[in-house]
């Protein structure tokens, strides 16, 4: 949504004087809606483009979570009104936690360091949105032959979840050369955007110093409210009969933690009242099925489109999210699950033990212990056993609270005067 234009002139007008004219925004995954997911970066550059800024996404059609069209050209340039889209076809691959990613990461920055960037104007600020890590080595680059300013945007802390989510030992040479690059991309940054609220404790921890951290979070997905035509496909997963439906819409692999919650249905299954409806993708989704195929009150259905996402959520009664117990939630949750859920407006039940946020804020859901099943059948006993209008008044709050803290409009503004200040100090 564009601003309104004697506010558009007042802020533009401003940052003009500031010389902020060109921004390059750099992320592997940072897809467009016109792909299937429309990420941060996409939004972020969306949003400086109306506004007057010349701005390049550069991002990779390798991506598992979004779909781009086969192509015979290395790099693609698209524009999206006056967005300037460029992405890069690199090596593909299927799971998520596999040493092909690994590659997937490295052709990207490769080609990277290849692209004739003639066509482009010259930037005054570069964002390098994280994943992947390496891409801030690029940034580097381009900081030192343009002089520009850097901006570190981290959406996943790495390696910290390598060691943290995905069991890789703190001694293997990747971890070891991904701190390297952590330190580095930290150390030299004029500025580090985090998704997560207390991301200043980690990068002090280190550096072994503080240094300012600008706290950005992902946002609302700007097509959200026109994704809720009713679908028949997801119709089809829910029971015909009344009951208190529990939904779970997101990846099903070793990081999303969800062994608690199978247990949890599997001990709920007499239980009339309840009923679980899980969809998505995932590498341990067939051992989950399996598990529960002797269960009667649960459906496991397939991966939705981006556009069937708030209507399946706007079915169920309770929503469940869960995470690892581990220190990569010290400083704070960035999941898009989260904000879709609270946008619609149910309760959640979260197996979060870290630093707290946006439920406790909004008093919208509860925290339970991670790997505690009794903590989550609790949790989903006391929003079961309110009246539909109890569940309704939590729900809203959560909706209402997202809406005025993450919406689009006010978290791309703050990153847009974020950016201004940061030129209005180039030297």
């Amino acid at each position: 949504m564009l601003i309104e234009n004697q506010f558009f002139n007042v802020i533009i007008g401003g940052c003009m004087k500031k010389e902020l004219k060109s921004v390059w925004i750099i992320s592997k995954y940072g897809s467009t809606k016109k792909y299937g997911v429309s990420s941060k970066p996409y939004r972020t550059a969306k949003f400086l483009s109306e506004n007057g800024i010349n701005t390049y996404l550069i991002s990779s059609d390798s991506n598992h979570l979004a779909e781009y069209p086969k192509s015979e050209h290395r790099y693609n340039w698209e524009n999206e009104g006056e967005l300037n889209h460029i992405w890069i076809k690199t090596l593909k691959y299927k799971k998520s936690a596999s040493i092909k990613r690994v590659f997937s990461w490295l052709a990207f920055e490769w080609h990277l360091f290849r692209m004739d960037k003639r066509k482009l104007q010259r930037p005054d600020a570069v964002i390098i949105s994280s994943l992947s890590l390496l891409t801030v080595l690029y940034g580097l680059y381009l900081k030192k032959i343009y002089k520009s300013k850097l901006v570190f945007e981290i959406r996943d802390i790495y390696p910290l979840t390598l060691t943290e989510e995905l069991g890789v030992s703190k001694y293997n040479p990747i971890v070891w050369l991904f701190k390297i690059i952590e330190r580095v991309g930290y150390k030299e940054s004029d500025i580090i955007v985090g998704t997560m609220p207390n991301l200043s404790s980690h990068v002090k921890n280190v550096l072994g110093y503080e240094k300012k951290v600008f706290y950005s979070p992902l946002g609302i997905n700007d097509n959200w409210d026109l994704m809720r035509a009713p679908s028949k496909r997801v119709d089809e997963l829910f029971p015909d009969h009344s009951c208190i439906v529990i939904g779970y819409a997101g990846s099903m692999g070793t990081t999303n933690a969800l062994d608690s919650f199978i247990e949890t249905i599997e001990y709920l299954q007499s239980d009339n009242e309840l009923y679980f409806v899980l969809v998505g993708q995932g590498d341990q989704k067939e051992e989950y099925q399996n598990r529960l195929k002797s269960c009667c009150n649960v459906t496991v259905g397939p991966k939705l489109e981006q556009y069937e996402i708030p209507y399946f959520l706007s079915k169920c009664d309770i929503l469940y999210l869960s995470t690892n117990d581990s220190k990569v939630w010290e400083y704070g949750q960035s999941m898009n699950k989260l904000v879709d859920y609270m946008k619609a407006g149910k309760p959640v039940v979260a197996s979060y033990s870290g630093y707290p946020s946006m439920l406790n804020e909004a008093d919208s859901g509860i925290f339970v212990n991670t790997n505690s099943t009794e903590a989550i059948i609790e949790g989903i006993r006391k929003y079961a056993n309110m009246d539909t209008e109890g569940r309704q008044e939590i729900g809203t709050k959560g909706k209402r609270w997202i809406e005025e803290n993450y919406a689009n409009e006010i978290v791309c503004k703050k990153y847009f005067d974020e950016l201004c200040d940061l030129i209005s100090f180039k030297e």
